[in-house]
This record gives C-alpha cells, sequence and structure tokens, in this order.
C-alpha cells in the first residue's frame, strides 16, 4: 500500500490530468440555436399575436403603436436569419418586404383597401404579394402619407392576424424538428448538415451578410450621395423607426456572434463601437443625411459598421474555422 503522502500526490496529479483533459466550455452553434434563435422566434410569435389581439379592440393608430412597435422591435432581433422555415414560401418577405423601390407594395394594398372584402379572408390573405403584407403594410395604415380612400380597419386587421400566423408558423417548424437538425448536425442521419462546419458556416454567414445588408441598405439607401441625399428611403421612416432598427439589428448580431464564440474582443469591441455612435446620433429617421454635419454622423456610423463586417471576418471566420457562404439574401 502506498504512503498516504504518495497517495495524495498521486490523486492530486491524476485529478489535475483530468481537468487539462478536459473539454473547454465554450458556446458554439447548439447554443447559438437555443439561446439565441428559439427565444427570439418565441418573442416574435408573441408579439405578434398580441397585435393582431390589439385590431380587434381598436384600429386607431395611438392604441395600436406600442403593439405594432413592439412587434417590429421582435423581428429586428430576428431579421438577420436567412435560412430555415423563414425561408420557406418566402416568410421572411410577408414579415419585412423592403425596401420596395418601385411602390408594389403600396399599390397592391391600396387594391385590398378598395377591392373585394372576400379577399381578405384569411385563407385568401395569404396568397396576396408578400409586398403588400407584413410589418411596412401596417405602417402604411397606421402612418399614411394621406388620407386613405376607405376604411382601413378590415385590412388592418387581415394583415395583424396574417402576420401573426406567419410567424407562428416558423416557430412552429424550428420546434418541430427544424433546430434539431441544426443542432445535430455531422451526426449520422442528418439530411439537412453533413458536417458541424456547414452548421457553423450557416450561422456565420447570417452575421456578414446581415452586416453588409446594415451599411448598404439601412445605412446606404438614405445617405444616397453627398450630391443627392435620400432621407425619404430610410426604412421604416413614417413610424420615426430608421435609427431604432439599425440599433436593434445590431444588438441582435451581437448576441448571436456572442452566442457562437467568446473569443472574438475585437468583434465585440466593433459593435460597442458602433452602437455607441447610434446612441449619440439623436436622429430617429436618418434626416439629417441632408445637411453636410449630421450627413456625416451617419457616414461614420456606416463606416464603423463595415469595419465591423472585416472585423468579423478576420476575427469571428478564423475562430469558427469557416468561411463566407450562400444565403438567401445574396438572390439567385
Amino acid at each position: 500500500m502506498l504512503p498516504r503522502p504518495q497517495i495524495t500526490r498521486t490523486l492530486t496529479a491524476l485529478t489535475l490530468a483530468l481537468t487539462l483533459a478536459a473539454p473547454v466550455a465554450r458556446a458554439d452553434y447548439p447554443e447559438t440555436v437555443r439561446d439565441h434563435i428559439l427565444p427570439g422566434y418565441q418573442r416574435l410569435a408573441e408579439a405578434t399575436a398580441a397585435l393582431a389581439t390589439a385590431t380587434e379592440a381598436s384600429c386607431a393608430t395611438e392604441d395600436l403603436a406600442p403593439a405594432y412597435h413592439a412587434a417590429y422591435d421582435a423581428w429586428m432581433g430576428m431579421q438577420h436569419l436567412r435560412f430555415g422555415p423563414v425561408e420557406t414560401d418566402g416568410r421572411a418577405l410577408a414579415i419585412l418586404y423592403w425596401p420596395d423601390p418601385k411602390g408594389s407594395g403600396a399599390r397592391a394594398q391600396m387594391a385590398l383597401l378598395t377591392g373585394d372584402p372576400a379577399k381578405l379572408a384569411p385563407e385568401v390573405f395569404a396568397e396576396q404579394s408578400v409586398a403588400a403584407r407584413g410589418l411596412p403594410a401596417l405602417e402604411r395604415l397606421l402612418y399614411p402619407d394621406q388620407a386613405l380612400p376607405a376604411d382601413p380597419c378590415p385590412l388592418i386587421r387581415a394583415t395583424a392576424a396574417d402576420l401573426a400566423q406567419t410567424a407562428a408558423t416558423v416557430l412552429a417548424e424550428w420546434q418541430g424538428g427544424y433546430a434539431d437538425q441544426v443542432i445535430t448536425a455531422g451526426e449520422a442521419g442528418n439530411p439537412l448538415f453533413q458536417t458541424r462546419k456547414e452548421a457553423r458556416q450557416l450561422m456565420f454567414t447570417q452575421i456578414a451578410t446581415a452586416l453588409e445588408m446594415l451599411d448598404d441598405q439601412r445605412l446606404g439607401r438614405p445617405l444616397g450621395t453627398p450630391e443627392a441625399p435620400r432621407p425619404e428611403r430610410a426604412e421604416a421612416r413614417a413610424s420615426g423607426r430608421s435609427a431604432r432598427n439599425v440599433v436593434l439589428a445590431l444588438t441582435a448580431l451581437r448576441a448571436m456572434a456572442q452566442s457562437l464564440t467568446p473569443d472574438a474582443p475585437k468583434t465585440d469591441a466593433g459593435f460597442a463601437h458602433a452602437l455607441d455612435l447610434l446612441a449619440a446620433l439623436q436622429d430617429p429617421v436618418f434626416a439629417g443625411v441632408a445637411e453636410p454635419n449630421a450627413r456625416l454622423k451617419v457616414e461614420i456610423i456606416q463606416q464603423a459598421v463595415a469595419h465591423l463586417r472585416e472585423l468579423a471576418l478576420g476575427e469571428l471566420g478564423p475562430e469558427l474555422d469557416v468561411g463566407l457562404g450562400f444565403n438567401a439574401a445574396d438572390g439567385d
């Protein structure tokens, strides 16, 4: 039998060896699914359901504004995800069809507003153009730029109900099997992902593509050019949400990045810098892009977002051992 001091030393060495051999706990895409994606879609389903319920009591803007903004906030927490159930049947576009440079949504919506009420039945409304549905459609009805030609309440209710149904369907499909397919990437019998790396690449691509969209669309469209600024092109301008949407999108992307890996300090600092700039902006609809000094502040934010994307590509990608892949937002 070994002497007690030697037994103690042996046990200590064994404990140390086991500790060093144990895998270090770290975030990864299963955490992203459990802690970011599923709760986010749950919030979206709840917020849109609350909005639909609110329309049953009143269609007045002052009564619906809180529920409308809550639903929009919830979507901005998830709008960067362009894969899985939200892409089926164009559901993401049915929630937010923007930009709409040709105004097709407004035209289709006016036809619904003044046309056959039968088209507002849920099963029929779900077949209407995605441009005439979702959050921008509600904004046009709640914050019209001119008097509407008919009572908007039936269309408001149909639009809100359709939005709630779409969000509920997306959540149900994630909970009903899609989440498990992502979490078990690389395991035998998984028909969706052959390797774990494929799942990481998909998640990373969502972040990189969403940052590009923020730069090019949510900031780039209202900026236009110095000679031709276009503040009227800002997203959700009528309801005063343009800058708020950028803040919420960055906040959600930061949370997703942190859920994938905590080992990206430069990227996290880039998010913090961009959010600090937005907090100091005090221009909710980017109206100042037409004035040189105020425009410079938005241009600096755009540069910060572009730099943030470079940081993410250079730091998150190697940390996750992935590169950019195809994203639905890329088009054909």
